[in-house]
């Protein structure tokens, strides 16, 4: 047995004693009275009676324990030609003063607040801030339209809302107050005030009476100490789409939160205090979240903030420059992230100026990780490219590669197996367990781990229903997969993203990779279309690397030619074509989901976090012109 073997098995068969053992690396106030309480499944509880404060966990303790000189947050700011470093102690001061400004306001122990930020490092204040005095913050991705965050703010009822005056989109500048006072105007519940931080780059028109200067505030207002808190208590919501419409508010709990990610950042990352991490997202999402912000300062690591882009901020050399100046350990990042540096700079010619010799891994994961994009960053870099895969519901990685514990081999196209603490089996649709090398659905078995999500917020019915009552027993992932013979976790996408060719069950995930793994192709996206003979049959969309100037018919024939050498004619893909680029959130997701609805003719919901609406119109009218929808 090997180590990682050990680990993992003590962790599923006495789960009690594994994260008890864990729940050492966190600070209590009061030790839990029960690890695990499961005497309302599947409303399973961790740390029970424990008593501790996250805020203090995550810039308290390393002051008290001799770190406050060290650097918590590496401010780097291309858009704005920026990069500052923030101690922590600097950082102690910061947060519990603007602590002391939210109470000022009447922000208390179980009030929200909903934080519209940039990238900027009073975004993390604010959540530390929140975190502090016990009040519930809800992050909404900067940038959303004023008719999503209006559907926030009446869901979450804020007291308060954090914001800026604005943002860097691309060449742009993004004024938020006009989007905040829109959806104030759109939504029932009307928060009490509005905290604003005027930034340089945009001045705000202030409100008399409701809007509020963050710096003028803080001047006034003095810090305050961290709040006791049950464990259980909550931390934060965060919204994620739901197939409804309505966004699901993921509730997280303060102790469970706080001891996954302290335990995760050396287990699955093998990052120490002191390390420099850096995690390219936004704090806007899950993994902003968790890697951005509240892992990397419980651990005691030094944080980076990055606000700007994988290319164009200002060239494909843009992550590079980051990781040399800074001397970061390891990066974590969406595989879009490197297929964008991949199209503009397939050689790898920036990469060549700059020296990174403290650079030990890449982490990706947000999207399937396709064979090419692998190859092409370990041949680059030079040093393993980690795959992992988890959701925002879960909070952190379902399945990874655990350099902390034991590194085992990269198979290309896997994110490795299940994490410590993630009893993972995949089931047919009647819930019964398949052998290896069988696709089906990838569940959880309860008790989930600590970390994930406790409910959704003032949605318990909704919570059991979206993810506890297809397969009583088990978490449903909505992820379809299967386990090979050494326990590697294949991840093919979403349940909905297998089609049904005259009988035959087919992933295009599946497709897409073979597609991916064309040297032409920059990346792809492969839907399901109706057809009347045969049900559905796919229809494959491909983006061409910088710099190739072949034929593109002449490479769609090629890949219609691999995907038949590699899974059959059964698979009948005949139809493709070549775009300049493909439908995306704002986080790097291909909205697979909004092309399949257009190209089959179905009424769709053009989500709030896609990167650019012109390219719907774009994309309708490239399928109109190819027959579809089909008649």
């Amino acid at each position: 047995m090997t180590n990682f073997d050990a680990v993992f098995t003590r962790s599923v068969e006495k789960p009690e004693e594994f994260w008890a053992e864990a729940a050492k690396g966190v600070d209590w106030y009061k030790e839990c009275d029960k690890v695990l309480d499961s005497s309302n499944p599947p409303f399973y509880r961790w740390f029970s009676g424990g008593k501790m404060n996250t805020c203090y966990n995550a810039v308290d303790r390393h002051v008290k324990n001799g770190r406050g000189e060290q650097t918590a947050i590496i401010y780097d700011s291309p858009v704005t030609d920026t990069v500052a470093k923030i101690s922590y102690n600097e950082l102690l001061q910061r947060v519990s003063v603007f602590a002391g400004a939210l109470q000022s306001q009447g922000l208390k122990k179980g009030d929200t607040a909903i934080i519209y930020m940039p990238m900027i490092p009073e975004a993390a204040v604010a959540m530390l801030a929140c975190a502090r005095i016990g009040a519930i913050h809800s992050v909404v991705f900067g940038g959303f339209a004023a008719n999503e965050l209006a559907v926030r703010i009446d869901h979450a009822q804020p007291k308060l809302i954090i914001t800026a005056s604005g943002a860097v989109e691309g060449k742009k500048i993004l004024s938020y107050k006009p989007l905040i006072d829109k959806a104030i105007e759109l939504s029932t519940h009307k928060p009490e005030k509005c905290i604003l931080f005027q930034r340089d780059i945009v001045k705000a028109e202030m409100k008399a009476g409701f809007d509020l200067d963050w710096k003028e505030l803080v001047g006034i207002s003095k810090p305050v100490d961290c709040v006791e808190l049950e464990a259980t208590d909550p931390l934060y919501i965060l919204y994620t789409s739901g197939t409804t419409g309505m966004p699901k508010g993921v509730l997280r709990d303060n102790g469970g939160h706080a001891v996954a990610l302290h335990w995760s950042m050396k287990a699955i990352y093998n990052i120490d205090a002191g390390d420099v991490w850096w995690s390219a997202s936004d704090v806007g999402w899950v993994v902003g979240h968790s890697y951005i912000v509240y892992a990397p300062l419980i651990k005691g690591a030094t944080t980076v903030f990055y606000e700007g882009k994988p290319v164009g901020t200002p060239d494909a050399g843009a992550f590079w420059r980051v990781i040399s100046q800074h001397g970061v350990k390891s990066l974590f990042t969406a595989p879009t992230a490197f297929r964008a540096i991949k199209k503009e700079d397939p050689s790898g010619t920036f990469f060549k100026k700059y020296q990174i010799p403290k650079f030990e891994c890449l982490y990706l994961a947000g999207e399937r990780l396709d064979p090419d994009t692998y190859h092409w960053a370990t041949n680059l870099l030079g040093v393993p490219v980690i795959d992992h895969w988890w959701q925002t519901e879960t909070g952190w990685a379902i399945a990874a590669n655990c350099r902390g514990i034991e590194q085992l081999p990269i198979k290309p196209g896997s994110p490795t197996r299940p994490c410590p603490g993630y009893n993972l089996k995949v089931v047919d649709n009647e819930g019964f367990e398949l052998p290896a090398e069988r696709e089906g659905n990838i569940v959880v078995k309860l008790p989930l781990p600590p970390g994930n999500l406790v409910t959704l917020w003032r949605n318990d019915e909704r919570f059991v229903k979206a993810y506890m009552s297809t397969f009583p027993g088990y978490y449903e992932t909505s992820d379809g997969g299967y386990v090979d013979k050494d326990g590697y976790v294949y991840v093919m996408g979403r349940v909905d993203d297998v089609i049904n060719v005259a009988g035959h069950r087919l992933s295009t995930g599946a497709m897409e990779e073979i597609i991916s793994n064309h040297p032409d192709v920059a990346e792809c996206a492969v839907l399901g279309t109706n057809d009347t003979l045969k049900g559905e049959v796919p229809l494959g969309l491909f983006v061409l690397k910088a710099g190739v100037n072949r034929d593109p018919d002449v490479i769609r024939k090629e890949l219609v030619q691999m995907v038949r050498d590699q899974l059959g004619a059964v698979a009948c893909f005949k139809e493709a074509s070549n775009v300049v680029r493909l439908p995306k959130t704002r986080s790097g997701k291909i909205l697979r989901g909004t092309m399949r609805a257009i190209a089959n003719g179905k009424e769709f919901r053009v989500p709030s976090t896609i990167d650019d609406p012109v390219i719907i119109d774009e994309i309708t009218t490239l399928f109109h012109g190819m027959g579809f929808p089909k008649k």
